[in-house]
């Protein structure tokens, strides 16, 4: 059991440099990287020039802890994320999925984020 999880983490790691190899976020166009873990869920939007992270949300925070980790709630915070990023008059933005496949958490996170207005 323990080995299949490694293996799993391992074909990760492998998807995600794979993926970071050809994504790279710029002022005018930041990464939106997501990370999901069993209990919660983050987002930030990175501008890896500068190495500064322009924005983020997370489930961890106190008026975002009522958003359960389903599709729904990663729907709610995609939508949060999309408003605080156009409040920063960011509108289009590259998405890192950070080597976890495109279905389920990011896939709903990712539609939330293009339903409150951004572009990716």
């Amino acid at each position: 059991m323990l080995r299949k999880m490694l293996d799993k983490d391992r074909k990760r790691l492998k998807r995600k440099v794979h993926i970071r190899k050809r994504i790279a976020g710029t002022a005018e166009k930041p990464r939106m990287t997501v990370t999901r873990s069993n209990k919660s869920l983050y987002i930030q939007v990175i501008d890896d020039g500068r190495g500064h992270t322009l924005a983020s949300a997370s489930t961890l925070e106190k008026e975002l802890r009522t958003i359960k980790v389903n599709i729904e709630g990663a729907g709610q915070l995609g939508e949060v994320m999309g408003k605080r990023l156009l409040e920063k008059d960011i509108k289009t933005v590259v998405f890192d999925r950070n080597g976890y496949l495109y279905h389920g958490l990011v896939k709903a996170l990712a539609d939330g984020a293009r339903k409150a207005g951004i572009q990716f």
